[in-house]
């Protein structure tokens, strides 16, 4: 029932600046934790980024990011966001978000993980 949507992707120049966005829809009563990873084509899927919503610690972030990207969330639209400065070509991959979600399925409330689709990020000058 919990469907997550991805934007945000495209090209950009090195030291550019680009939003990603996870849109969570379905009847989502409480999004606990979200994660966002990325990919190079055949390649492993890499750590990025980490919040918990309901702790009061801050984020966690790969060293490769820190300083650089930033993940918030809009509690109101059930969104997940990824703000990346400063961009390197290193930076390219598909971003993928994970969210860790309490929803309704078939009438009851069950906390489960969701995955999106992944939207290509390019760093190219």
């Amino acid at each position: 029932q919990v469907q997550l949507v991805e934007s945000g992707g495209g090209l950009v120049q090195p030291g550019g600046s680009l939003r990603l966005s996870c849109a969570a829809s379905g009847e989502i009563f409480r999004i606990h934790a979200a994660t966002w990873y990325r990919q190079v084509a055949d390649g492993e899927r890499e750590f990025v980024a980490f919040m918990r919503t309901e702790s009061t610690t801050g984020p966690v972030y790969a060293d490769s990011v820190k300083g650089r990207f930033t993940i918030s969330r809009d509690n109101a639209e059930n969104t997940i966001y990824l703000q990346m400065d400063s961009l390197k070509p290193g930076d390219t991959a598909v971003y993928i978000c994970n969210v860790d979600v309490t929803a309704a399925v078939r009438g009851a409330p069950v906390r489960f993980e969701y995955w999106g689709r992944g939207t290509q990020v390019t760093v190219s000058s």
